[in-house]
């Protein structure tokens, strides 16, 4: 038997997952790690605390697999991906924490950038907005603020998503590498030249020094070097950022197939093959992987909050105990009774791209219970769905077919019928939810040749329920016209 590790490092958490050479999962373990908000707008990570969280979850999806060290042949990586962090190359040891991905700190500087008419270049280049989501600014950031830059323009600092964070721990600081998909989330990374470029770092004020190199998404990274837990000389095959791997694991590997992985935040993504679609809508156009012989892209959506609006219920209004609850209390309710939650707690992403916005809530009345309001939470992460399909729709000329989900949200059953009748198109849920680690486990397989067609892995998806959109379309109309409304006010 063969066996694959992937790591699966996510915004409030890591996960190893131990899968087979059949793509069944043997072991699985997580570990969460500490969100600091330093500021309102600031997010923060200590990444010694999200290597000790990836260390503790391998150790125990291990133990919990009890399989042969000599009999796991790769590992794989996903990871949350525009959190941006520098550390010290000779020591390896951060400079700063790492700004996460929801961080607004430099809005700013994105809205001067877009003011001195960047815009349309780095649009049709990277296929991002100038935004804080990315890491271009973030860079910038921590060498201005932090005044790093003398030592960045002399090489001594490197910079990394958390993917190229982990390579770097897990070669005993040999390797400085990411993949294409994570170098597309930082608006430097040119989507035509398929590398850095130049102008971009330049408009963007990042030495081109601090930069790692790009290598095929399922290629040799390198390999694990004085990691306890793991045997010297392992193979690192495969690296993704989050969302892509999630839609690698959920076998969306033809033309127009798409997915929505509900995490922290709902991130749509829908493969649009060897070509790169330009949005005019709102979107991000972005590398979804390379393989032996393919470049695939996508178009994406992303929503910034969707489960942490559950988190918000539990942890910030005290409206249930567990996550868990949100889905039963919703149900006690036959409706919302007319509240709309506009979660946009850190500002509205795709397609509005509006920084400033914040989260609100409307249509609240003296018989508003708290099932009420998570009801209107569970509708709200959904109805943020609404806005990218339409957009998605109209970039690619062509209606969704269906959506495949994924995350822990997606186990709402409330949720999920209400998205598909609100999108008006089926959900099929599979029967298993970590498709972004099952998706980094089966690219590192691919790239050590354990497999060597995608159709091998697309035999692997199983389908566990699928939704049937049913609501009347004139309360669709009503929900959507209600969101609406809301939106513009956030």
């Amino acid at each position: 038997m063969h066996y694959l590790i992937a790591i699966d490092q996510g915004t409030t958490g890591s996960t190893a997952l131990v899968i087979d050479a059949e793509c069944r999962v043997v072991a699985r373990a997580d570990c969460d790690f500490p969100q600091h908000f330093p500021a309102p707008g600031l997010v923060e990570h200590d990444p010694e605390a999200i290597w000790q969280s990836v260390q503790t979850a391998l150790t125990q999806a291990l133990t919990e697999a009890r399989v042969p060290m000599r009999q796991i042949v790769a590992l794989g990586i996903t990871n949350q991906r525009e959190t941006t962090l520098l550390w010290d190359r000779r020591t390896g040891e951060p400079v700063h924490r790492a700004i996460v991905w929801q961080d607004r700190r430099t809005a700013a500087a994105c809205a001067a950038l877009t003011a001195a008419g960047h815009a349309p270049f780095v649009r049709e280049r990277t296929g991002l907005p100038i935004d804080p989501y990315f890491a271009a600014t973030k860079i910038a950031w921590l060498l201005d603020q932090r005044g790093l830059r003398t030592r960045a323009e002399r090489g001594e600092l490197a910079f990394g998503t958390i993917d190229a964070f982990l390579l770097h721990r897990l070669t005993g600081g040999r390797v400085h590498r990411t993949d294409p998909s994570n170098a597309s989330r930082t608006s430097l990374f040119d989507l035509h030249h398929f590398d850095w470029s130049d102008e971009l770092c330049r408009r963007f004020a990042v030495p081109r020094a601090v930069l790692p190199e790009i290598v095929p998404s399922a290629a040799q990274f390198g390999s694990v070097q004085g990691v306890p837990m793991l045997p010297d000389g392992l193979p690192i095959t495969g690296v993704l950022g989050d969302q892509q791997a999630a839609l690698f694991g959920q076998a969306c590997f033809a033309r127009g197939d798409a997915k929505c992985t509900f995490g922290t935040g709902a991130f749509l993504l829908q493969n649009t093959g060897a070509v790169p679609v330009p949005s005019k809508h709102g979107l991000v156009t972005t590398v979804a992987w390379q393989v032996p012989g393919e470049r695939a892209y996508a178009l994406e959506g992303s929503a910034f909050v969707a489960g942490a609006a559950v988190q918000w219920l539990r942890d910030g209004l005290g409206v249930i105990a567990d996550a868990a609850e949100c889905q039963a209390l919703a149900e006690s309710v036959p409706d919302a009774g007319g509240v709309v939650v506009v979660p946009a707690f850190a500002g509205l992403g795709a397609p509005h791209w509006r920084p400033e916005a914040r989260g609100l809530i409307t249509g609240l009345s003296r018989g508003t219970t708290r099932a009420h309001l998570a009801r209107a939470v569970l509708e709200g992460i959904a109805l943020q769905n609404v806005d990218l399909l339409e957009a998605m729709g109209k970039d690619t000329g062509a209606p969704l077919r269906e959506l495949k989900v994924d995350g822990g949200a997606a186990a709402n059953d409330l949720l999920l019928q209400f998205q598909a009748d609100v999108l008006g198109v089926p959900i099929r849920r599979p029967r298993l939810l970590e498709a972004t680690a099952f998706g980094a486990a089966c690219l590192a397989g691919l790239g050590v040749g354990l497999w060597r067609e995608l159709a091998t892995l697309a035999a692997a998806w199983q389908e566990e329920r699928r939704f049937a959109p049913g609501m009347p379309a004139d309360v669709v109309a009503q929900h959507r016209r209600r969101w609406a409304e809301a939106v513009g006010r956030a």
